[in-house]
């Protein structure tokens, strides 16, 4: 069993910054792959961003270029740097994990993971 736990999320104007992080517990050497998701009511769950212990990196066409993932293994953290952020970024970003060992553009496009985290918001004004 793993546990994530996401940082506060906040508001903030758009082209601002914020940087999340999510602390994983438990057996925590099961995991292949680390990812953020973000949810808005009403619309399709959206992969944001995926890292995985063979070092493939995915990234959302919607965010890449902008947002950067990294871990501190020796933290047992996950990081996610989101710059030039824009209103439509506006979400429930969630922390999730996941035991399979495939590479990271399956993540980032199936959303299928094995731990979730109970999610952070994120709002980003005009």
């Amino acid at each position: 069993q793993v546990q994530l736990v996401e940082s506060v999320g906040g508001s903030v104007q758009a082209g601002g910054s914020l940087r999340l992080s999510c602390v994983a517990s438990g057996s925590i050497s099961s995991v292949f792959c680390m990812s953020w998701v973000r949810h808005v009511p009403g619309k399709e769950r959206e992969g944001v961003a995926v890292t995985c212990n063979d070092g493939s990196i995915s990234y959302g066409d919607d965010v890449a270029g902008r947002f950067n993932i990294s871990k501190d293994n020796d933290k047992n953290t996950l990081y996610l740097q989101m710059n030039s952020l824009k209103p439509e970024d506006t979400a429930m970003y969630y922390c999730a994990a996941g035991e399979s060992r495939l590479r990271a553009l399956y993540y980032i496009r199936s959303r299928n993971f094995n731990y979730w985290g109970q999610g952070t918001q994120v709002t980003v004004s005009s």
